[in-house]
């Protein structure tokens, strides 16, 4: 049988069966910087009015992940200034803090490739934490990809694929752009 579904159940009953419990509202947590100091907050605000400046709002970004280094909010923006400004191994270096934040949040295990469907509500569009690691699982796997670690993006993309077998991060299509690329080759 091709790639069972793990059963449906609500994150109230993966929460009675699995590692899932965390006392944060995840939603709050990494949507809505719950938790995160004010002088971070602020530092993070400086940033995102200085963006343009790259030695200001690198300053600023370090302020905030000296006061919060591991909230998800700081990962996010530190994750995504150095993405956007081509920075892919700084960027990925974030990545990998952020998917070892939502796995130890999350319960799962420490290492992406030992986690299985059945370890979270993955399919649970609602359930923060899942969706973050799966987030966090592609970003990383796309970096990967961008920065000539092909096999280990890939790897790191099937392992979307599969913790996310409906597909809702689009982790598919990278994976077939991929295989396409490599015909491309062959000829």
């Amino acid at each position: 049988m091709d790639n069972p579904r793990p059963p449906q159940r609500t994150v109230a009953q993966w929460q009675q069966i699995t590692p899932w419990q965390w006392t944060e509202n995840p939603v709050e947590v990494i949507c809505c910087a719950m938790g995160l100091p004010p002088q971070a907050q602020q530092a993070l605000e400086a940033a995102g009015t200085c963006y343009a400046d790259d030695a200001l709002c690198r300053e600023h970004l370090t302020q905030a992940a000296t006061l919060a280094p591991e909230h998800p909010a700081v990962l996010i923006g530190t994750y995504r200034w150095h993405f956007y400004h081509g920075r892919l191994e700084e960027a990925l270096a974030v990545g990998w803090r952020a998917l070892d934040w939502a796995a130890r949040h999350a319960g799962l295990a420490g290492q992406w490739q030992a986690v299985q469907p059945d370890d979270a509500p993955f399919h649970d569009r609602s359930a923060a934490l899942a969706r973050f690691y799966l987030f966090c699982l592609k970003g990383c796997g796309y970096l990967q990809l961008r920065s000539g670690h092909l096999d280990a993006g890939r790897a790191m993309l099937a392992k979307l694929c599969e913790l996310d077998a409906a597909d809702h991060l689009g982790g598919r299509a990278l994976l077939n752009v991929l295989e396409r690329q490599g015909e491309a080759d062959d000829d």
